[in-house]
This record gives C-alpha cells, structure tokens and sequence, in this order.
C-alpha cells in the first residue's frame, strides 16, 4: 500500500496509528523514513520507516504499530542513518524548531443605525389691525330757490293750510366687511443631509510576547 502513496501529499497531514492513536503531524518523508512531529512546545519527534504505514485516505497516514512501540523505537531527534562527521562541522544537521503562536487583538468594528426625529413646524395666528380707505357716497338735501319759468307762474293749488311733510328718498353707500383668506406665500420645507464627524472611543485589548521568564 505504502508504494502508491504520494509522499509529497502527506506532508503537514495526521499521522495516527494502532487503535487510532495520536501521533502527530508528518513533517517531511526522507530516507525512507517518515518524519512525525507531536505536541506544541515539548515536541516528540518520531522518525517511523515508511514500511510502516498501512494506508493514506488524503487526510490521515495511518501506521501498523502502536503509540508505545513508536516512543520506544523511533523516537529520536535526528534520521536513524544520519550520522554527523565530528571532523565536518558544515556537515551537522542543525535543526531549528519553531512554535507558532497566534497574538490577538480586538479590533473597532463600527456601526451606524438611523434613529429617526420629527421636526416640528408651527403654524400661528398673528392678529394685526389694518385700516383701509373706502370711499362711499351718500346723498344729501339742498335747498335752492329759484324764479318759475313758464307756465309754473300761475297754478289752481292752494297753500297748505297745515304743515306737510314731503319725503324725498335719499341713498347712501354703507360699508360691509368681509374677510376672505387667500394665499399670501409659500413655505417649502426641505431636508437635507449633514455629514458631521463622531469620535468613539473604546478600549481594546491586544496580546503580547513575555519573554521575561524564559
């Protein structure tokens, strides 16, 4: 099973044996062993021999032994047929183990929301006296005394005798008021948005490295 295996796929992918057991994760495949990697800070490196592995599904390389068997046998910190030359320093396997760490941080996320108002417009009565000049005509008596003329000179009528009252109708204009509303103006009410500029303040909290103790 393991020869049709891409050795190149399994890198950074689950390594699990016997009973599901944990082994880590696989790190690199060379040498014809396969190089898994437990744990985040007291990391167990096992160096198993590709012979070892039963199955790959894409997810998870799966080994025919056992969690125990692996911590006893393979265990190590270097390939089993890498040997460092004590004379050829350039030829040591200096590795360098990394862990990574995520630092957090909270961020401002704002937001805006409409809150709606109502503006009030009044309308009031404002009284104010206006005097405006009617002209009006009326009619009045006046008296004019004149000579007769013509055949007015003699007449059969008799003096009156007693004190006659002759009407004569007489007009005059009055004046009626009335008041009648009409429209003097127009008042358009218009909206208008007004971009202003708003400070918020919050306290965040942010995550840091203290190497103080190390």
């Amino acid at each position: 099973m393991s020869s049709n295996i891409n050795w190149n796929d399994v890198i950074k992918k689950e390594a699990r044996g016997l009973n599901d057991e944990d082994f880590g994760e696989v790190q690199e495949v060379s040498n014809g062993y396969v190089f898994v990697q437990k744990g985040i800070i007291n990391k167990d490196k096992f160096f198993i021999p590709q012979e070892k592995v039963e199955s790959y599904d894409g997810d998870i390389l799966r080994f025919g032994i056992s969690l125990d068997e692996v911590k006893s046998t393979y265990q190590g910190e270097t390939y089993p047929d890498s040997s460092p030359n004590p004379t050829d320093l350039s030829s040591k396997t200096t590795e360098r183990e990394e862990t990574t760490i995520p630092i957090t941080e909270e961020k401002l996320e704002v937001t805006k929301r409409v809150e709606e108002n109502h503006a009030t417009i009044t309308k009031e009565p404002i009284t104010e006296t206006k005097t405006v000049e009617v002209p009006v005509i009326h009619e009045e008596v006046s008296i004019e005394r004149r000579q007769p003329t013509g055949d007015r000179t003699y007449t059969d009528q008799k003096p009156v005798t007693s004190n006659e009252d002759i009407e004569i109708p007489l007009k005059r204009e009055e004046v009626e008021v009335t008041k009648t509303p009409y429209v003097k103006e127009e008042v358009v009410i218009k909206k208008k948005p007004i971009t202003e500029t708003k400070e918020v303040t919050e306290e965040v909290t942010s995550e840091r490295v203290n190497t103080a103790n190390m």
